[in-house]
């Protein structure tokens, strides 16, 4: 059960009377299982990298997103643990709200924990709370082994492990993304958004004028 503790930051950056983002309460699969890549077109366009651990998903939001090349280092800032349900968020954060902008699945599925210390495995919390946790991606996208690495107390880096799933060629681009949940762009989510939004206020004017009458 995830307790109110681990997720006290991301309650308190949201109204969630005006956000369309999930509070959290769900159960899930299994635990410490499921990843997601988020594509945030925020003031800033970025890729946001979360991970199940002990309940929640702890998150880095990555710049330059994740690349499939072992000679890229890409920097990933920790932000505060997300709900569970997040994995499956994809819509518009509000104008007035913390995040702003317009969010896409661009990659999800499982990862496998490589982490290990003299032979023996360390789980996946333990290793990251030392600094270094290496996992196995089995994604819709992304496919082998990477490793996140802390580098000073608010910056890590992800990088891909020379494998046969490496390539030269891995960089995400965002301006063509496509949701691998619903196979919308960036524009589209956003389109749909404001179109529900006007549904919503046409909805609401005639039950007023209904009301009146």
């Amino acid at each position: 059960m995830t307790s109110r503790k681990s997720l006290a930051e991301y309650h308190r950056k949201r109204d969630f009377s005006k956000t369309p983002e999930p509070q959290g309460g769900r159960g899930g699969g299994p635990r410490g299982s499921r990843y997601v890549v988020q594509l945030h077109d925020a003031s800033t366009r970025h890729f946001d990298f979360r991970m199940e651990v002990d309940g929640v998903l702890k998150s880095w939001a990555i710049p330059k997103g994740p690349s499939t090349d072992p000679h890229d280092k890409r920097l990933a800032v920790p932000t505060e643990d997300h709900p569970l349900d997040y994995q499956d968020f994809e819509g518009v954060i509000g104008d007035d709200q913390y995040g702003a902008g317009t969010v896409l699945v661009w990659d999800s599925g499982t990862y496998r924990n490589l982490s290990e210390r003299d032979g023996e495995e360390i789980p996946i919390a333990e290793a990251l709370a030392r600094g270094h946790a290496s996992f196995w991606l089995d994604g819709r996208k992304l496919h082998g082994g990477f490793a996140l690495t802390r580098i000073r107390p608010e910056a890590w880096l992800l990088v891909k492990r020379d494998d046969g799933h490496a390539s030269s060629a891995g960089t995400p681009e965002p301006g063509r993304a496509k949701s691998v949940r619903t196979r919308r762009t960036l524009k589209q989510i956003a389109a749909d958004a404001e179109a529900a939004r006007k549904d919503r206020q046409r909805a609401d004017d005639a039950h007023r004028h209904g009301t009146r009458s």
